[in-house]
């Protein structure tokens, strides 16, 4: 970790420099991406726009572009409500140094507005928010834009009545235009650039996903206001710390290694965390430990959230509608075609998990990238609710990198001699989350099954080969415990991780395991799930108050419950032989290491039986899955092992 303790120390004399100095600073193009207004509403990605609208930087200089994959009028109504309250959130965020910068996180605290400086201002801005965002709401709900508000602006004419989502013209729309002097907040002061943009789309066209959504992004902005760092957000990862940018031009600035450096790379966190992170998406170890070490040698994982450098920013004298009209043929689906677009050029093409390519290309190109995660968290997203959500995301990510470890950018070969040994053994720790899938089923299927039948599997007790399997198991839990706790984890959140280790290895990997071996036999093709941002209100419940919720009927939940059955009948099993039969103590003692670990998986898995036979909400598992597992595990008990 070397390399990233040597920038570090000239962070704080760096950050001092670039507050003093601002128009020295690049131009920062913001990359918003959203793809359905169903699954990630527009409420929350205007939100996460106003963020970063009203960061601590200079507004001439910063441009902010929101991708709609959805090709949607709804989001495109909800931008320019954004557009128009962004003349009153701007500079209030900036007069009362407000932090986070999302007015919905920001309004959603506990917050005395008598302990405000200006209490009349702020219940002001607050009402016009809440105002705002019920319009969006129900227009959203009714799901169309009344001819009257069509009416307001010339970017409604682009949603003809042929207009659908996989079926659409290039549609580029500069609602902001930071150049003009009609541009300006409440306070008269500049606003930045905001553009919305949806690439065309063809069903006869492929169009690559979120890869194709950036790539079409980067052409846009290099025509319409060419910054020389890019930001790339999700849509629900709206600005925390209104300084980040600049933190971040820190390393970029560096006058060492700054010119070596192709991003900066953020953790991901998130806002919703339960007490004890109820489905472990927090990761403190992974955020503290893990990412880090991969990051000090240079090659920190591209996850999404970060600045890029790009090339430098050139003025422009074209009008808005030439810039348009311009911008919409970088956005054609014809325009990539044979040229390097996807392959040599921007975000690769033909992986689930295109930002961790992506980086893995640019740095065998020489390119270093930095891990950094700030005291302040620069960026907070939405966790997923949901157990479902949950193991649908982690299918999705594993899936993509098995498939880049079985493709020719495998760390070993395509990094050979490019990147540090460390860094391509820290990429394959989570390019081979699939396939580690298959030693965890397995020993949640023999463990239960050799007890039932009475097969050891380990060593006696009593003998000194137990010792080397007692002391690797005591040892890497002791270890793991330690190690959560260090990083600020309680000891409940740790016990959650471990189940939720266990569930992902037995249910998502294995799945992203089958889904990628398949693609690569050609029997299927590469997709990109969206995963849902918002749940109802009895799901957001359950979720707060930390119960897990299985109310689904997908197949996940359906390995989940047999393996549970399985272990919990092997063990009710040999305690009534022990009970009725009594067991001899010699076969007593060369069973008890299946019996110890069977019982912790029981213990483990208390969640599942729980909602398999206690629960009546609507989170507990349904009648459906609860028959088919009973079914399966049964089957499983009556297959002869000796």
């Amino acid at each position: 970790m070397e390399n990233c303790y040597v920038i570090n120390n000239k962070f704080f004399t760096s950050f001092h420099h670039i507050h003093s100095s601002d128009d020295k600073l690049p131009g920062v193009d913001v990359f918003v991406c959203t793809a359905d207004p169903t699954l990630e509403p527009p409420a929350l990605v205007i939100s996460t726009v106003l963020s970063v609208l009203s960061l601590n930087y200079p507004t001439d200089k910063l441009s902010v572009y929101l991708s709609d994959d959805g090709g949607s009028e709804l989001t495109f109504y909800a931008l320019l409500e954004a557009s128009r309250f962004s003349k009153l959130w701007i500079p209030f965020c900036k007069k009362f140094n407000v932090e986070s910068r999302s007015p919905e996180a920001y309004f959603s605290k506990n917050f005395d507005a008598q302990d405000s400086a200006n209490t009349e201002q702020w219940l002001f801005i607050k009402k016009q928010y809440e105002d705002m965002k019920k319009r969006i709401e129900t227009v959203c709900n009714k799901g169309n834009v009344p001819e009257e508000l069509k009416n307001q602006h010339k970017g409604f004419l682009e949603w003809g009545s042929n207009v659908t989502k996989q079926n659409h013209q290039p549609i580029v729309q500069i609602v902001i235009d930071g150049r003009g002097t009609n541009a300006v907040d409440s306070n008269g002061c500049l606003l930045p650039t905001l553009v919305y943009m949806a690439r065309e789309k063809r069903p006869d066209w492929p169009h690559h996903y979120k890869a194709g959504a950036m790539n079409a992004l980067i052409r846009v902005s290099s025509e319409i206001s060419n910054g020389a760092i890019i930001l790339n957000l999700d849509c629900d990862m709206y600005a925390n710390s209104a300084d980040s940018i600049k933190e971040d031009l820190c390393f970029f600035m560096d006058k060492k290694r700054g010119h070596q450096i192709a991003y900066v790379q953020h953790p991901q966190k998130f806002n919703n965390i339960t007490k004890n992170d109820l489905y472990a998406n927090a990761s403190p170890a992974l955020n503290q430990v893990e990412l880090p070490g991969v990051g000090g040698f240079g090659a920190a994982l591209y996850c999404g959230t970060g600045l890029e450098s790009l090339e430098t920013r050139k003025d422009d004298k074209r009008t808005v509608i030439e810039l348009e009209e311009a911008s919409k043929v970088l956005a054609s689906c014809g325009y990539e075609g044979g040229t390097q677009w996807g392959k040599q050029m921007g975000l690769i093409y033909g992986c689930p998990v295109e930002d961790i390519v992506t980086g893995l290309t640019i740095q065998c190109r020489g390119w270093k990238s930095v891990y950094h995660n700030p005291d302040n968290t620069a960026f907070l997203g939405v966790a997923p609710p949901t157990l479902d959500i949950a193991l649908v995301q982690f299918t999705r990510w594993s899936d993509g990198m098995f498939q880049i470890f079985l493709s020719k950018y495998c760390p070993f070969i395509y990094g050979h001699n490019k990147i540090k040994l460390g860094a391509q053994m820290g990429y394959c720790v989570y390019l081979l989350w699939a396939p580690s899938s298959l030693p965890h089923l397995y020993y949640t299927i023999a463990l239960p099954l050799s007890l039932l039948h009475g097969i050891p599997l380990f060593p006696e007790v009593s003998s000194i080969w137990f010792i080397p399997f007692a002391y690797v198991f005591l040892c890497k839990n002791i270890y793991s415990l330690a190690e959560a706790l260090t990083c600020g984890s309680t000891f409940k959140a740790w016990w959650y991780l471990q189940r939720m280790w266990l569930i992902r290895r037995t249910t998502s990997f294995f799945f992203a395991f089958i889904d990628c071996i398949v693609r690569q036999l050609g029997l299927s093709q590469t997709t990109f799930t969206i995963t849902a941002k918002v749940v109802t209100d009895d799901v957001s419940k359950r979720y707060h108050q930390e119960i897990m919720d299985f109310g689904s009927t997908s197949i996940m939940f359906t390995v989940i419950a047999t393996l549970a059955l399985l272990n919990v009948s092997s063990l009710l099993v040999w305690v009534l032989k022990m009970v009725l039969w009594g067991l001899e103590y010699k076969a007593m003692e060369m069973l008890m290491s299946q019996v110890l670990l069977c019982g912790l998986m029981v213990v483990v898995n208390a969640p599942v039986y729980e909602a398999l036979f206690f629960r009546k909400d609507k989170g507990s598992i349904p009648a459906s899955v609860m028959f088919k597992s009973m079914v399966l595990a049964s089957l499983a008990c009556l297959v002869p092992l000796k």
